[in-house]
């Protein structure tokens, strides 16, 4: 696992878990972070049966700042 790719080892494992039974992250209820790699940003995944995500500049476990993150907000700079 590269943990220079993604903020910490949660993010990481997250990030690229791929389910055994759902060949669909949407379907998949273990599936909970999306990341897009050509926008550089992260995602929750809302699991309401479609495929809506909901944005995130933070780590859900760590709360730091995502790196890279398409999140330019200057309140973000501490």
């Amino acid at each position: 696992m590269i943990l220079n790719k993604h903020c910490c080892e949660d993010m990481a494992y997250h990030v690229d878990f791929e389910c055994d039974v759902h060949s669909n992250p949407f379907d998949c209820p273990d599936k909970l972070v999306i990341y897009d790699k050509e926008e550089n940003d992260y995602a929750l995944i809302i699991h309401d049966g479609g495929t809506a995500t909901i944005s995130i500049c933070y780590c859900p476990w760590r709360g730091t700042v995502l790196k890279g993150s398409s999140h330019k907000n200057a309140d973000l700079q501490r």
